[in-house]
C-alpha cells in the first residue's frame, strides 16, 4: 500500500526511427468485412473496500490523537499570546519610566 508504483518508462525513438510514420497505401475504410475482430467489452470495475476501517479501538485512538493535537496547538498559541502581552507591558513600563526621567531632567 505504501510502496510507490512507477509507470513503465517510455522508449525514445532511435536515430533511424521517426516520430511519425508516413501513410502508405490506401486508408482502410471504416465499415469492412475483413479479418478484424470486434474489440472485447470492457470488464466492470471491481468493487473495492475502503482502505480505512473504523473499529471502536481505532476511533478511540483517532479521537485521542485529535484531542492531543488541539491541546498542543492551543498551548502554543496561548504561550505566544502571553509572550506578546508581556513584551507589550514591559515596553509600556519602559516608556513611562523614560518619560518620567526626561520630565524630571527638564524641570531642574
Amino acid at each position: 500500500m505504501f510502496t510507490p508504483k512507477y509507470p513503465t518508462p517510455d522508449t525514445a525513438p532511435t536515430a533511424g526511427q521517426s516520430l511519425v510514420r508516413p501513410l502508405t497505401g490506401l486508408v482502410h475504410p471504416p465499415a469492412c468485412d475483413c479479418h478484424h475482430t470486434p474489440a472485447p467489452a470492457p470488464a466492470p470495475a471491481p468493487v473495492s473496500r475502503s482502505a480505512v476501517q473504523l473499529t471502536p479501538g481505532t476511533l478511540a485512538v483517532a479521537v485521542a490523537g485529535g484531542t492531543a493535537v488541539v491541546l498542543v496547538v492551543g498551548a502554543v498559541l496561548v504561550s505566544m499570546l502571553l509572550a506578546v502581552a508581556i513584551t507589550a507591558a514591559s515596553v509600556a513600563i519602559c516608556a513611562v519610566v523614560l518619560r518620567s526621567l526626561l520630565n524630571n531632567h527638564q524641570q531642574r
